[in-house]
């Protein structure tokens, strides 16, 4: 039978005797009685922010999404505002969700305790992508927001994601100033529950317009568009909130043939149709696909529940074949510098940002065009940070992740799929004005500047065991470092978490000027990169491999594609994953 840690024991017993609803005591009693190991994932930590903020299985416990830990959460996140904006004579917050079970009974409780600490709320009438949260605190003036949401997660979870006056998620210190506050919360009386109606003030069609109009600024081809506006399109929302505001943004820009996959488009956290609502996973995308190809579509687009993520597929001789988060980011990226290039946009003080993971084509391209860019963690709170570091000195155009969040231009602080679903668009327009497919496009652009070549694997485990697993498989790397992958020597080696740089050919070391991380880089005398970290939000840790070779000629791009893949299997069975 499975032992239970004294420890966890006596948290739960914390739960039984404190300030909790019966139903809530009830199913811990019942986990006691006969789910020992339920009680431990439920009980043997609290849920902390990471990269995407507050993120776990709904369920009773202090390692679970529930009325409490939402509540302790916000209490705590409220008493940092009053600590923070301390001549600010009405603090104002505001609220958004998505379409997850009990998303909006979250984002009411969360309402409630705010508005009883004695903060304006404006809370969305209805669920709203994430984005247009973001949007939203920066149009209220607001000291900070939430949205309940997580993410592209499996249907058992839910999460809340915390944001900071600029319209961007916590980072360094405010994340771990309000967790402080929240684990001063020792009793759950000192939670405000009870709700002050007269603070909480409803919102939404208003904001949806003007967020629209800001989308829409950011066109830059309405010429094209108003050629090629029967690009035929199929967009999905996969049951999430982008069925609100994306196919509204693509007629704003000027889009006249956008089909929607109407089984997805009803909001649902059940999800009823995929397994897991990810469109990095191919599943995500099927029904639409299949769309594409009745209607003989070119473009395909989807969005995760939250709607700050996209994922695409495009024709590839005939075929739709789907296209990664690098993938998807280089033909972005590409299209602004080139457009701001033709159109006299570039002044020498614009920059654009990706994470370190992302592909190094990115940084290529910016280099072509004497576009600054810089690199920073994992997680798009980081690339909003520069943002907000740079504000009034730089131009930021665009940036992005391979894990599929973009953003262009800078009135919204946060990954943004209505944005990118809108440019993406753009940009299929473009090419095809000039006879091009996006794969046609993408194969160019290898040709000018390198073939690169990106692949995710992703090594699930799961609870308390598998956090341990996770933190051996990263001080084995750290204490054995690898020597050679594909033949290749290893020669730079980059930890984030001791913040040093060594060059392992002269044993030189630098101090990386990025906060402190749980990252291992390396980088091989081939050009080739290899990053291992574990993940903020989902009990993984993650290996990303990037591959690169000349492509001269379009017709050895077949050829050097299978070239690249074999690599990247080289690198892998080197690796040990």
């Amino acid at each position: 039978m499975t032992k239970v840690d004294e420890n966890i024991l006596r948290k739960a017993q914390e739960w039984l005797n404190g300030a909790y609803d019966e139903e809530t005591k009830a199913s811990i009693r019942h986990m006691m009685e006969n789910d020992p190991q339920a009680l431990i994932e439920s009980f043997y930590r609290d849920l902390e922010f990471g990269t995407g903020g507050l993120r776990g299985i709904m369920g009773a416990g202090s390692n679970r999404m529930n009325k409490y830990t939402v509540g302790a959460a916000t209490q705590g996140f409220a008493n940092y505002l009053k600590k923070n904006f301390p001549d600010v004579k009405q603090l104002k917050v505001a609220i958004a969700h998505d379409s997850r079970n009990n998303s909006r009974y979250f984002a009411q409780v969360t309402a409630d305790v705010f508005s009883a600490n004695g903060i304006k709320v404006y809370l969305f009438d209805d669920l709203r992508p994430t984005p247009e949260l973001s949007f939203a605190i920066r149009y209220f003036r607001c000291q900070g927001g939430i949205v309940i949401t997580a993410s592209h997660n499996p249907k058992e979870y839910n999460g809340y994601k915390a944001y900071w006056d600029d319209g961007g998620q916590l980072i360094s210190p405010h994340d771990k100033n309000v967790i402080e506050e929240v684990q001063r919360i020792k009793d759950m009386a000192a939670v405000k529950f009870e709700s002050n109606p007269l603070l909480i003030e409803l919102i939404g069609e208003k904001v949806d317009r003007v967020y629209l109009k800001h989308v829409a600024s950011l066109s830059l081809s309405p010429e094209v568009i108003q050629r090629q506006k029967d690009l035929k399109i199929v967009y999905t929302p996969i049951h999430g909130t982008g069925t609100r505001l994306v196919p509204e943004a693509l007629e704003a820009f000027g889009f006249a043939n956008v089909h929607i996959v109407e089984e997805q488009a009803v909001p649902d956290g059940s999800f009823p149709t995929v397994t897991s609502p990810n469109p990095e996973e191919p599943a995500a995308l099927e029904m639409a696909m299949k769309l594409a190809d009745k209607i003989g579509a070119d473009l395909v687009m989807a969005t995760d529940p939250d709607a700050d993520r996209v994922g695409i597929a495009v024709r590839k001789d005939g075929k739709l074949i789907l296209l990664n988060g690098n993938q998807a980011a280089t033909l972005l990226i590409y299209y602004l510098l080139e457009k701001w290039h033709e159109l006299g946009k570039l002044k020498g003080r614009e920059y654009i940002v990706k994470t370190i993971v992302t592909t190094e084509l990115l940084a290529d391209i910016a280099n072509k065009y004497g576009v600054e860019h810089f690199d920073v963690l994992t997680g798009f709170k980081y690339i909003v940070h520069v943002i907000r570091e740079l504000e009034g000195k730089k131009q930021f155009i665009g940036g992005g992740e391979e894990s599929y969040g973009y953003l262009v231009g800078d009135f919204v602080r946060d990954k943004d799929a209505v944005i990118s679903c809108a440019m993406l668009a753009e940009v299929a327009a473009w090419a095809e004005d000039k006879g091009l497919g996006m794969h046609d496009l993408l194969k160019q652009i290898y040709r000018e500047f390198g073939f690169y070549k990106e692949k995710l694997i992703s090594v699930v485990r799961k609870g308390k065991e598998g956090a341990e697993e996770i933190q051996q498989m990263m001080d084995n790397f750290r204490s054995k470092t690898p020597v050679h992958f594909n033949g290749s020597r290893v020669v730079l080696l980059k930890d984030y978490l001791t913040g040093k740089e060594k060059n392992l050919l002269t044993g030189e070391e630098k101090q990386i000027l990025l906060p402190r991380s749980n990252v291992l880089q390396f980088f091989t005398e081939d050009g080739s990169k290899i990053s291992v970290r574990p993940s903020g939000t989902e009990p993984k840790i993650k290996f990303y491999f990037g591959v690169k070779s000349p492509l001269k000629n379009m017709e050895d791009y077949e050829l050097i594609d299978k070239e690249l893949d074999n690599k990247i299997e080289s690198i892998i069975k080197d690796l040990g994953v």
